[in-house]
């Protein structure tokens, strides 16, 4: 059986209701054009977009039958970087601009991808850095389109 067709994606804010299955990425898998997707229940949808798309935990992929499908954001493998103080947080935070890595801002905290080079750089730049499994979202950079409004579709 051919995979069921997903028209179009809905920013998480701009649906409700009940989607009607689920399916879990990770970062890297929620960076799609075109790829067949297994949901939770074990169907199959087909993502077909005229361009490669950022996917956030929650959007909707509208079916072609109708009904919705949800991204769920996958816990992946990460480092927790924290500091002393704001001012400490804000110079790690240079340090890993400084390196180009993928990182997810939180005011007390910074995610980014397990590298145990990078951990011991800031460990000894006063980080508490600690392994985490969480979903991971980083921000996008003045380089990088997979923003909040990457979605190139008119809703």
């Amino acid at each position: 059986m051919d995979p069921h067709p997903i028209t179009d994606v809905l920013p998480a804010k701009a649906w409700s209701g009940v989607a009607i299955d689920r399916v879990a990425l990770d970062y890297d898998g929620r960076h799609r054009r075109r790829i067949v997707l297994k949901a939770q229940s074990g169907t199959e949808y087909l993502l077909d977009l005229a361009g490669a798309t950022h996917l956030r935990d929650g959007d909707g992929l509208v079916l072609a039958g109708g009904g919705i499908l949800l991204v769920v954001a996958k816990p992946e493998p990460l480092l927790e970087v924290r500091a002393a103080t704001p001012q400490a947080l804000t110079r790690l935070a240079w340090h890993i601009g400084n390196r180009h890595l993928a990182a997810q801002m939180h005011a007390d905290r910074i995610l980014i991808r397990r590298d145990h080079v990078i951990a011991h750089m800031l460990e000894h730049q006063g980080a508490k850095v600690r392994e985490v499994e969480e979903p991971f979202d980083p921000e996008g950079g003045a380089y990088h389109d997979h923003g909040p409004s990457d979605h190139h579709h008119d809703h």
